[in-house]
């Protein structure tokens, strides 16, 4: 099971993407966000297609695991499609049924909305792909730390997603094994009908969920017997150092946003 999890794991193919300084990432991330929130054109959706190939195709690693980290949300952009559709009454009526009509400004709305999210989530996997955990949650907190002065714990909040990347194939092992446990016992989940894997899967909740509690109990006296503080000094294994590589690399992410802003308000 973990070997088809692709959220959170780093796939060193050693390009230059790999080598950006993962504050670069993050704020390019950033700057990706805002410039697909205000696509609203075929041209806009284009450039910004053009652009994320390009980045996707430079880290050397194969454009299927992009595609794998797009695809346990394809029912989220069926329904966003579905939603713009029914909504949005502009254009030429292409299709009537009943006292339903599908509009042509609903279809390329539903489109362009439903292809802007599977671009995003594929495209955002490259911050996970070409980084590891230490330096994201490294490069995270340098984001961050303007914010302290505001009451904001940019610790706390590399140190919760430090720990939530690392439970994930962690509880996915437990399930797995939970799983085998059923399987042994006659409940294959292959086997069975779909309305009794729904039931066997609302089964796991429990002692997965339990599990996970035991765990975080676990983490937290290993943590104490540590003397780990919170917003306590610490040294870093690895210095994070801005060059210019990762100058341009944030300006490409400025360029993208400034032009697809251009079209979109002037």
């Amino acid at each position: 099971m973990r070997n088809k999890l692709l959220f959170g794991r780093s796939i060193d193919t050693g390009s230059w993407v790999h080598k950006v300084d993962p504050r670069a990432k993050l704020t390019g991330m950033f700057l990706y966000l805002v410039a697909l929130v205000i696509v609203n054109s075929w041209l806009a959706l284009g450039l910004a297609v053009v652009f994320s190939l390009a980045y996707m195709l430079s880290t050397r690693i194969p454009l299927k695991y992009y595609a794998k980290a797009a695809k346990p949300l394809w029912m989220l952009m069926v329904f966003i499609f579905i939603v713009q559709c029914l909504s949005i009454k502009e254009g030429t009526i292409l299709l009537t049924l009943g006292s339903w009509r599908l509009y042509s400004g609903g279809l390329n709305s539903g489109l362009i909305a439903a292809l802007r999210m599977a671009l995003l989530v594929s495209f955002t996997a490259i911050l996970t792909f070409t980084t590891t955990p230490g330096l994201l949650n490294q490069g995270l907190s340098g984001v961050l730390k303007p914010f302290r002065k505001i009451g904001i714990s940019s610790e706390r909040l590399t140190l919760m997603m430090g720990i939530a990347l690392r439970f994930i194939p962690t509880i996915l092992d437990e399930t797995h094994k939970i799983l085998k446990a059923q399987a042994a016992r006659g409940a294959d989940l292959k086997e069975l009908p779909w309305k009794e894997k729904g039931r066997l899967l609302v089964s796991l909740l429990v002692p997965v969920t339990v599990g996970a509690f035991r765990r975080a109990e676990e983490l937290v006296l290993s943590m104490e017997s540590r003397g780990y503080i919170v917003g306590a000094p610490r040294s870093e294994y690895h210095l994070l150092n801005w060059t210019k590589r990762d100058s341009l690399f944030v300006l490409s992410y400025v360029l993208l946003a400034s032009i697809i802003a251009f079209y979109r308000f002037m």
